[in-house]
């Protein structure tokens, strides 16, 4: 695995001893990606897209001829996924390559979504994941970094100074995958949508916050005021934990 910054430059600051960590949980759908994205930038922090991780890792199995229902033969190939990973944490440049070949649209496709839940639902593999999200939240070089994805407020970064959970209503939820999606057909959609909810909560309960954890409900706001939601919230959470700590 490989964490390349394609803006970087030997003239940067040194790192950041302890990165503010912003933690951001939420079932499918429900905008955690993009509004993570946006909010990463609009504070200057780094962003971890932790569902890409399992999307390559499903792509790499495919591309490698392991079968993705195989859990010992998928934790077999994690040395050899780690080894041919390359992932900027940098949002502004989003980009995931797999052996040098970006696979950045790729890993997003109906192939790799029909199988990544199987892979994501062995515990080796998560915990081997996990512990590799954790390196990466320790090694950031600046002041901060957004992490979304399943279970990251409770199982990654239960220490977070700011864990959201970023929920809406399955309706608003599937209108807006239709709409990401104008090609596919909405009960399609729909359909795989309840599927990777059914699938996902098998492993985690993303659709309630922990204790510790403050929800943004999404449905009844549009994208712009979900993003100034979590900027508000991430604000008011890091101001209180700094204050705390002293």
């Amino acid at each position: 695995m490989t964490h390349q910054d394609p803006t970087s430059s030997g003239t940067e600051t040194e790192a950041v001893d302890a990165p503010v960590v912003v933690a951001i949980d939420g079932p499918a759908g429900s905008g955690k990606s993009s509004v993570s994205k946006a909010v990463a930038k609009r504070l200057g922090y780094r962003y971890l897209d932790t569902g890409a991780w399992y999307r390559a890792l499903a792509l790499h199995t495919l591309e490698t001829g392991v079968d993705p229902e195989d859990a010992a033969a998928v934790v077999t190939s994690l040395e050899d996924f780690g080894a041919a990973y390359t992932v900027s944490l940098d949002p502004e440049v989003q980009a995931f390559s797999l052996n040098g070949h970006d696979v950045t649209e790729e890993i997003r496709g109906p192939r790799v979504t029909a199988v990544v839940s199987a892979i994501a639902r062995v515990p080796e593999v998560r915990s081997w994941i996990n512990r590799t999200f954790r390196s990466l939240i320790a090694g950031v070089d600046r002041a901060g970094i957004v992490v979304e994805g399943r279970d990251i407020t409770t199982v990654v970064a239960p220490d977070a100074q700011a864990r959201i959970l970023l929920t809406a209503s399955e309706e608003a939820r599937m209108a807006r995958r239709s709409a990401e999606f104008e090609s596919h057909p909405a009960g399609d959609v729909a359909e795989q949508l309840q599927r990777r909810d059914r699938a996902d909560s098998r492993v985690v309960d993303f659709m309630n916050a922990a204790d510790g954890v403050t929800t943004v409900d999404s449905t009844h706001i549009d994208f712009d005021e979900t993003v100034d939601a979590v900027v508000r919230v991430t604000e008011s959470l890091t101001a209180r934990n700094s204050h705390g700590s002293r």
